[in-house]
């Protein structure tokens, strides 16, 4: 059965744009086609400055919106990164292989690093480094597939490259996994700014829907999103990207096609209306699910407990064979009672 591997990180509240553009799809498609990991790739959080109080919350908060959302742990693996070693024992023999060029290719570096250079703050070891740990993540499982968009197919093509450069030079220990980009997947837009994406991690919520964000607050941020100049109402996302953002989360939440929604309606107002409540109905089974699931803590613990013992399973032999193959040797057997006897 085909191995697929998603991760996401805590580092800000989940929001619509990871419900439409990613979740969704692993819990209606992906769980069920695959042998399937979804993994809250908590120590990626810590590569930029960060409250350790507020990672664990969000860790918890990660985890407990993926099972909402329609993960369940009785056909997928559900677990936090940092409750598996053996992605970091892995981490540090793909360092080996890898390259300072490489690493300092990653756009996803190159943007972060700057912002970080111009709040004043040092660039974390880590945050170069963090695409290998990215890269062991993968590897560890056996993944044949990895479900990601555009901003991440360069951090596969990175882990395609090492698990080819390491199994060429110390023999076979990875299967080379492949990026699937998926055919349909909603591309959500901030909607105070809908050329960039809306981010869990924007330093302004007015233009993020939040997956926890009360039908009132939702309804208020569709109703004052930004829209383009002009009234009639087309599908143009280079001319029109305001109005074509909504026409897209509309068509998300609803099924249907963007460009036939434009032809529905002659108001910006009452498609903002329509958008507003066609989201507000879709996160309300979320919500619910996510408020059962907090009244039940160790339901939640023990999810994370038990796909952490699968996770760690699937991850050693592979691991264990790296290590041997790139020179390492396997620890030494403590004696057995009958041959100290």
């Amino acid at each position: 059965m085909t191995r697929v591997f998603s991760g996401i990180q805590p580092t800000g509240h989940l929001t619509l744009g990871n419900y439409l553009g990613a979740m969704r799809r692993w819990a209606e498609v992906d769980q069920h086609r695959a042998d399937s990991l979804f993994c809250v790739v908590d120590l990626h959080a810590l590569t930029m400055d960060h409250d350790p109080a507020r990672v664990r919350r969000l860790s918890r908060q990660t985890a407990t919106l993926l099972l909402a959302a329609g993960l369940d742990p009785e056909v997928c693996t559900v677990f936090l990164q940092s409750h598996v070693d053996e992605q970091t024992r892995l981490s540090y023999l793909l360092e080996c292989v890898a390259t300072d060029g490489e690493m300092r290719r990653m756009i996803q570096y190159k943007e972060k690093a700057a912002k970080e250079r111009e709040r004043g703050g040092s660039v974390r070891l880590s945050l170069l480094t963090y695409p290998v740990l990215m890269a062991a993540d993968i590897l560890a499982y056996g993944t044949d597939e990895v479900p990601v968009g555009e901003d991440q197919a360069q951090h596969v093509e990175l882990t395609r490259d090492l698990a080819v450069r390491f199994n060429q030079r110390y023999g076979q220990a990875f299967v080379v996994p492949r990026a699937t980009l998926p055919q349909v997947a909603a591309r959500v837009m901030n909607l105070q700014d809908p050329t960039r994406k809306m981010g869990k991690s924007d330093d302004s919520g007015a233009g993020v829907v939040y997956l926890l964000d009360e039908p009132d607050v939702v309804r208020k941020k569709v109703l004052r999103a930004v829209t383009d100049s002009g009234r009639d109402v087309v599908y143009d996302r280079a001319e029109r990207p305001g109005l074509a953002n909504l026409l897209d989360v509309l068509a998300a939440c609803t099924g249907g096609n963007p460009q036939s929604l434009a032809d529905v309606y002659d108001s910006y107002g009452s498609l903002k209306k329509d958008t507003a409540e066609a989201v507000v109905e879709v996160l309300r089974p979320v919500q619910a699910r996510h408020r059962e699931l907090c009244a039940d803590p160790a339901y939640v613990e023990g999810v994370l407990r038990d796909g952490a013992e699968k996770a760690r399973a699937l991850a050693r032999p592979t691991v264990d064979t790296a290590y041997r193959a790139i020179g390492l040797l396997p620890p030494v057997a403590e004696p057995s009672l009958s041959a100290v006897r």
